[in-house]
């Protein structure tokens, strides 16, 4: 089975709330194009949302709220039972 697989080139994924670039070997299609900042190359461009350099997980901006509210609503949900007993096996 010859030529399976497609055909790429390089390609800049740029984040769109940070607009870090990040250039990668892609067979994605787009029509438009953007220049690299780092070489400054236009190359093909496809805009996302989210990116390493946006997202909570990766850029230790994650709230630790959400998991301290899902503490709290185990604790008064079992509350009204009385306490939580665990089993040892």
């Amino acid at each position: 089975m010859k030529n399976i697989h497609p055909e790429t080139r390089l390609v800049i994924f740029e984040d769109s709330q940070t607009k870090t670039q990040y250039l990668i070997d892609s067979a994605i299609t787009t029509k438009e194009t953007g220049i690299y900042t780092i070489d400054g190359n236009t190359y093909p461009l496809v805009k996302v949302d989210t990116s390493a350099s946006s997202h909570p997980f990766y850029t230790g901006e994650q709230t630790f709220i959400q998991a301290q509210g899902r503490v709290d609503k185990f604790n008064k949900k079992y509350q009204k039972r009385g306490t939580v007993k665990w089993k040892k096996y």
